[in-house]
């Protein structure tokens, strides 16, 4: 995809933005986000501000193949900063196809504007020229993803599931929202597709605050495999329900469009308050509670219980791309860990009779099928309660033999968010 310059053919406040929010996508979990309010952003005309979003997202969508090219050319490593700008301008050159002039003389003085980096403008230079004269295949699935991460999917899911899921890390995804109701007239006015189980997929561009029907509180942002968990508790007027790790409330807005009673509960105050903004702009309403999960100690039991646990989220690169190089293998015991405590604590909180339904954003099996294993071992009041084919808007490629789902990004045409769901019911 070929994005315009910036006004200024060198754009290097773009450029040095673009270095502040890869930068920071790179030192830590969550950094894109953090990285995408950097002041540096903010201080940019609209225009420029585009551009340098497009080249960061760019560079972390094909960091794996960037990174191979790079190194090829590189003896000796230079400091992490100058990587970074070699990484930027790499991509400029070969994904966002900006003129090599252009590239390579915004990239040279991008580095010079480091401390201590006028010693390798002549190295930085020297590989992108290098780069543009012999450009290298950055398509080749395999280099996509770190090598740990692709060899843990090829274990779980065959070498040809797991080409699959590394090629969509490129691509980038439409926006998909839930409408509050029915769709109606809405997905002609976001020149949307309805997905099955009511997802629009949207095909405007932009601001989405702008779109139709949002300051309306018609919609809210929600990929469509995240949609999934909630429709499965099947719940309506009359009905109690518990979002536990709520935030950021795309879940708990569905519940209580459906007309359940909502009890919201997050550990971020901060994170609460954006779900207490999205229930106020589309005009629903929930209890929102800041309490951590695991120890909240609040005795009610509910009819349903969704449980979205926190998770290494490796499903979600097509919009998060930085989870792939943040996250570590360490991580993924760490996160069970917890992830065992909140099923724990969430069964307790499920009228006898009522559901459960756990779900992780992640595709590394510790986290969901693993998890919901020796979760029965130790709960036998609890049995699965099996999803049907397509229920939900799920894939049906996506439903095990077990009636648990395991959604894989490409299990739906132009992508999806990487899940796994399991829907329990405690006996009565």
């Amino acid at each position: 995809m070929t994005h315009a310059e910036p006004n200024d053919i060198r754009g290097l406040p773009a450029r040095a933005a673009a270095l502040e929010v890869l930068t920071a996508a790179l030192a830590r979990r969550g950094g894109l986000d953090e990285g995408l309010s950097h002041p540096s952003m903010a201080r940019l005309e609209p225009r420029d501000r585009a551009f340098a979003r497009a080249l960061a997202m760019a560079t972390l969508r094909r960091l794996g193949p960037i990174d191979a090219a790079l190194q090829a050319r590189l003896k000796k490593p230079p400091p992490e900063r100058i990587v970074n700008v070699l990484r930027l301008g790499a991509a400029q050159l070969l994904v966002l196809k900006v003129a090599p002039h252009a590239a390579v003389g915004a990239t040279v003085d991008l580095a010079a504007a480091q401390k201590g980096g006028g010693a390798f403008k002549g190295l930085v230079n020297a590989v992108l020229r290098g780069l543009s004269r012999e450009p290298p295949d950055l398509d080749d699935p395999v280099s996509m993803a770190p090598v740990w991460l692709f060899a843990r999917w090829r274990a779980a899911y065959g070498e040809a599931e797991a080409q699959a899921i590394a090629g969509l890390i490129a691509a980038e995804p439409a926006t998909d929202v839930t409408p509050k109701g029915e769709a109606g007239d809405l997905a002609a006015a976001l020149e949307a597709e309805i997905l099955p189980g009511g997802t629009l997929r949207v095909g405007l561009k932009g601001e989405v605050t702008g779109w139709p029907g949002f300051a309306e509180g018609r919609w809210w942002v929600q990929d469509a495999s995240a949609a999934v968990p909630a429709r499965l508790l099947a719940v309506g007027p009359g009905h109690t329900a518990l979002d536990l790790c709520a935030a950021p409330g795309g879940k708990t807005l569905q519940l209580a469009a459906a007309g359940a009673s909502v009890t919201a509960v997050d550990r971020s105050e901060a994170r609460l308050k954006r779900v207490r903004e999205n229930l106020a702009r589309t005009g629903l309403s929930a209890e929102t509670v800041a309490a951590d999960a695991a120890a909240w100690g609040d005795r009610r039991t509910f009819d349903a219980v969704l449980l979205d646990a926190p998770c290494s989220a490796t499903g979600t690169f097509r919009r998060h791309p930085d989870v792939l190089w943040a996250a570590s293998p360490a991580d993924i015991p760490k996160l069970a860990a917890v992830q065992a405590r909140l099923l724990d604590s969430a069964a307790g909180r499920v009228k006898p009779g009522g559901r459960m339904v756990y779900c992780v954003c992640s595709l590394e099996p510790e986290e969901g099928e693993g998890q919901v294993a020796a979760f029965l071992q130790r709960r036998p009041g609890f049995a699965l309660d099996p999803i049907g084919p397509g229920e939900g808007g799920a894939p049906e490629a996506s439903l095990r033999p077990d009636g648990t789902l395991r959604i894989l990004p490409h299990h739906m045409p132009g992508g999806t968010d990487g899940f796994y769901v399991a829907r329990l019911r405690r006996h009565a």
